[in-house]
């Protein structure tokens, strides 16, 4: 992203807000890797007034508690007399044992003898920093989830097309690689995809079978777009587990921002949870890295060209009702079936996705309508909204009428 840095993300004009109030909370810039939130939090750094200090606990030294209070420390000394303020920027906060606990402390003694020092901590695995947020630090902080790049952004930023983001995905760091189809594959298996299981997950959670793990992601991402009930995914697992141990390996899959399951729509959340799911990656680019064919080859057989597209407008779903009151789903039932059902509150959207030619009917969507009354049916692709009007229109504005 070294051309882009120039580039601003709209969670930088909320985060510079917060941190330009007078309150104090805790803000949590989580999110999965190389999605720009340490170049976030420069942007914000370098517009502020205060004295700012930035630490980073993803350096292979291994770090204690200490550590914090060392940077902490720092930033005590940096406010200045006369506003008595400054900022502490720390990455990968969550890979120091017990960092909630010490930050609960030092923050704590900040409130008790005002002092104004303003805290962001980043985090690759939303995850790690939930369970030390929620357990220790309750009322103290603020979440800005951020999400993989949207196209309207990768637009911006790199003039892509439609095509080249429902192939190549939304990862700024790989943009200027695309040209160059077998080096930028390794770039996302080996500094995205690996990294990110190994280290954000294998090394800081607890996972019994890392190879099972492993291929339930491959699986994911083969299957991505499609509804697979979880005895299916055991017949073809070679290391199988259990139903709830592959329930447990795709939570942590979607909290790292790699895959999810989305759960069936049924306007009752005991059967939502019972229900197979709907794998779909929350990137395209982890399909199209582990694809036997190129991009241009991809784009000539519709058969798999149409499972990207499916998938490229889920994950654009899926991050858009991120950090927000909104859930997608998908619905079938009597081998009717819609892609996805988005849902805020009451209120609930229905979408096909379409890549091929116009289809004579909608017979899914119909008898859905028919049981849950949609706010609004849409069609996405030949025929209906054009892929990339509806990836570039935010999804909130559909749910206005």
């Amino acid at each position: 992203m070294s051309k882009n840095l120039q580039y601003e993300r709209p969670h930088v004009a909320l985060l510079r807000s917060r941190l330009n109030e007078k309150r104090r909370f805790i803000q949590v810039l989580a999110g999965p890797r190389q999605t720009g939130k340490t170049t976030i939090a420069q942007q914000v750094v370098e517009t502020l007034s205060i004295p700012c200090h930035q630490a980073s606990a993803d350096e292979p030294a291994l770090k204690t508690s200490f550590w914090i209070e060392q940077h902490w420390e720092t930033a005590r000394a940096l406010a200045s007399k006369e506003a008595n303020e400054s900022l502490l920027v720390i990455d990968e906060a969550q890979k120091i044992p017990g960092w909630s606990e010490t930050v609960k402390r030092l923050w704590d003694e900040d409130t008790a003898k005002r002092r104004q020092v303003k805290v962001v901590l980043l985090g690759s695995s939303p995850l790690l920093m939930q369970r030390g947020l929620t357990e220790s630090l309750a009322g103290r902080f603020e979440v800005v989830a951020v999400t993989h790049w949207s196209f309207a952004e990768m637009k911006n930023a790199f003039a892509w097309s439609p095509d080249q983001y429902i192939f190549f995905g939304g990862y700024p760091g790989s943009a200027e690689l695309i040209g160059d189809e077998p080096r930028w594959r390794r770039y996302i298996l080996d500094s995205l995809i690996e990294t990110t299981v190994s280290r954000d997950i294998l090394l800081m959670t607890r996972v019994d079978k890392p190879a099972l793990l492993r291929q339930v992601f491959h699986l994911a991402c083969v299957h991505s777009g499609q509804i697979l009930s979880y005895q299916k995914m055991l017949g073809q697992l070679h290391d199988a587990g259990n139903t709830t141990t592959l329930a447990h390996y795709l939570d942590l899959l979607r909290t790292a921002g790699m895959i999810t399951g989305l759960q069936k729509y049924s306007g009752k959340a005991v059967r939502q949870r019972q229900s197979s799911p709907k794998l779909l990656v929350m990137n395209t680019a982890l399909m199209s890295a582990q694809s036997e064919t190129t991009f241009e080859e991809t784009k000539k057989r519709p058969e798999i060209w149409g499972r990207f597209v499916e998938s490229a407008v889920g994950a654009h779903l899926v991050n858009e009702c991120t950090g927000t009151t909104m859930n997608v789903f998908f619905w079938r039932e009597s081998g009717h079936e819609v892609d996805y059902i988005v849902q805020e509150g009451r209120k609930i959207i229905a979408i096909e996705v379409k890549s091929g030619k116009p289809r004579e009917n909608l017979s899914g969507i119909d008898v859905f309508s028919q049981h849950h009354h949609p706010q609004r049916k849409l069609l996405v692709g030949s025929g209906g909204i054009p892929i990339e009007d509806f990836l570039s229109t935010p999804l909130t504005r559909w749910f206005e009428i």
